[in-house]
């Protein structure tokens, strides 16, 4: 809860309806060797506290009152400085003039934050806020951030659009302050996928290659979110004793390694869905296939055409273990295996397709395959065409 002088900053930068707030720096307390201490003020907001816009070539200044911490005023003066030495140009809105006893302007101010309320172009009401919660507080209920140095607060100007990335971080910190424990792994793709439909433009239009790699980059970064906001209490505690330690990083490290399989296998089951191809998941035939298509009952009955079944493997690798896929299913003489795998030998390239398998690869790391006399690679939406024109 903010402090009253927090609190009391918030309630008139409301009523006015803006606010310029700027984190005070050295160069502000003239302590970097300019001329004179001084506010600087964003250019870009000159409207909020000036009669008189930036012209280079000339200096132009305007007298204000200005009422701070509702306790004393000062007879202050903004200035923009247009002129300057020829080898020292100058351009800049600049607070000065605020008495010999001026308490909100030294050295340990740097870093608190001015809020600066302008009722009209002369005359202003400040605050200087050192306290980091109530910082914090003034920022979030204006609903701006003085990332840099500065940032305006004005009620009738409406807030620019989020870009793509603030909106997904945005949804992300929700998701992350509402947990207490790690969720299951579903709910880390159900998340980043919504985050995905709500802020990337047209993402349900994009390529299902660019659709499958951009989610599961997005899980990977909410993920590393979740685990900074509930590992790092661990990791900064006094451990017991080197076993305490040893397995605390044991159970990171393993939630790191099981989460990308799951990952991959939770957004190739929404994409088969949003493209209206049937599937059971892990149906236990015989061996553990991840995926077959159209069903298990269709893969269990004989009379079912084999060239119409598909046995799906997910790996995020396959260079080590594509050959399991092989002992899956095996009604169904070839394996499709849908990965992320970087690139492979053209060895086992010529490997995999003698087994029978063939590689389903997002097209961006088709290039990174080598060229193998006889042996295509599928990209997903090629391997989506594929299956819906056998199952017509």
């Amino acid at each position: 809860m903010p402090s009253p002088l927090a609190e009391k900053a918030i309630l008139e930068a409301q009523q006015y309806g803006r606010a310029i707030l700027k984190f005070i720096s050295a160069n502000d307390a003239g302590l970097t060797g300019s001329h004179q201490a001084g506010f600087y003020l964003p250019k870009s907001a000159w409207k909020l506290y000036a009669p008189f816009g930036p012209v280079q070539g000339r200096n132009d200044k305007s007298k204000v009152r200005i009422f701070w911490q509702s306790e004393r005023h000062t007879d202050s003066v903004v200035t923009w400085y247009g002129m300057g030495k020829a080898d020292k140009p100058r351009s800049e809105y600049r607070l000065t003039c605020f008495g010999k006893d001026f308490p909100y302007l030294h050295d340990d101010m740097v870093g608190d934050l001015l809020v600066l309320i302008p009722q009209d172009v002369h005359n202003f009401i400040a605050y200087v806020i050192d306290l980091p919660d109530d910082i914090d507080d003034v920022q979030a209920a204006l609903g701006v951030e003085a990332i840099g140095t500065w940032a305006v607060y004005d009620a009738a100007q409406k807030p620019p659009p989020l870009s793509e990335d603030d909106c997904i971080d945005q949804q992300f910190r929700k998701f992350a302050e509402s947990l207490s424990a790690f969720p299951p792994a579903h709910e880390f793709s159900e998340t980043a996928r919504a985050a995905m439909l709500a802020c990337a433009k047209d993402f349900g239009k994009r390529p299902t290659d660019d659709r499958l790699m951009l989610l599961l980059q997005t899980e990977s970064r909410l993920f590393r979110l979740v685990e900074r906001q509930l590992c790092t209490p661990d990791v900064h505690r006094l451990f017991k004793d080197i076993d305490d330690f040893v397995k605390t990083a044991a159970t990171i490290m393993n939630r790191r390694r099981s989460r990308p399989a799951r990952s991959m296998e939770n957004h190739v089951e929404y994409l088969l869905k949003e493209a209206n191809i049937p599937f059971d998941v892990q149906p236990l035939s015989d061996g553990e296939p991840s995926i077959i298509i159209p069903s298990k009952p269709a893969y269990d009955d004989p009379r079912f055409p084999v060239d119409r079944l598909f046995v799906v493997g997910v790996r995020n690798t396959c260079k080590g273990r594509w050959w399991q896929i092989t002992q899956d299913a095996t009604r169904a003489p070839w394996k499709h295996l849908i990965t992320i795998q970087e690139g492979i030998s053209a060895k086992q390239l010529a490997q995999m397709h003698e087994a029978k398998v063939a590689l389903v690869v997002p097209q961006k790391l088709h290039s990174r395959y080598p060229d193998v006399k006889g042996v295509s690679l599928l990209n997903v939406d090629g391997f989506i065409r594929t299956v819906r024109k056998k199952l017509v």
